[in-house]
């Protein structure tokens, strides 16, 4: 089934400063991303997993990029190369959320021992709109696992995640 995908991260500023005659202001309007469409190559995807989450108190999960998440239609998203990684911490959680490597992990982005942790509230967009044929590779049953954990006891974390990738 074809795909479009507009990914991208922006930062928007204002600042002003009072003078004695004037005021002067700074507007920063930061913006990057790519457009995608359907395909498997540069500036193509065709891959799409977006799914909001719970992980109990101390809960790990591994989301298995190659073979085991299920798009929003019921089949198996198999990524071959990401695209676009996108990961938000509700903003009522008590623990962070960490991001980071797992068993057969997925090394390409983070390396097998990063972490990223994202506080309640914190998001995180990782290759925010990658258009090139390499992307960040995916290597099925040995470099596939994204591992997703709750930092602490008590109370259990709610995150949402969009990843954006090919097949091939």
């Amino acid at each position: 089934m074809p795909l479009t995908a507009d990914l991208g991260i922006s930062a928007g500023t204002y600042q002003t400063r009072t003078l004695d005659l004037t005021t002067s202001e700074d507007r920063l309007s930061f913006r990057r991303g790519v457009h995608l469409t359907s395909g498997t190559g540069a500036g193509k995807a065709d891959r799409v997993f977006h799914d909001q989450r719970t992980l109990a108190a101390s809960a790990t999960e591994d989301l298995d990029l190659a073979g085991v998440l299920l798009d929003a239609f019921g089949a198996a998203a198999t990524f071959a190369k990401v695209k676009g990684l996108f990961i938000s911490a509700a903003a009522t959680n008590v623990n962070n959320v960490v991001i980071g490597a797992g068993t057969a992990p997925w090394v390409t982005l983070l390396n097998s021992t990063g972490t990223i942790t994202l506080r309640p509230g914190a998001s995180f967009g990782a290759m925010a709109g990658v258009a090139d044929a390499t992307a960040y590779a995916v290597t099925a049953t040995t470099g596939d696992i994204l591992k997703v954990t709750n930092s602490g006891a008590g109370t259990s974390v709610v995150y949402d995640i969009v990843i954006v990738g090919t097949s091939a």
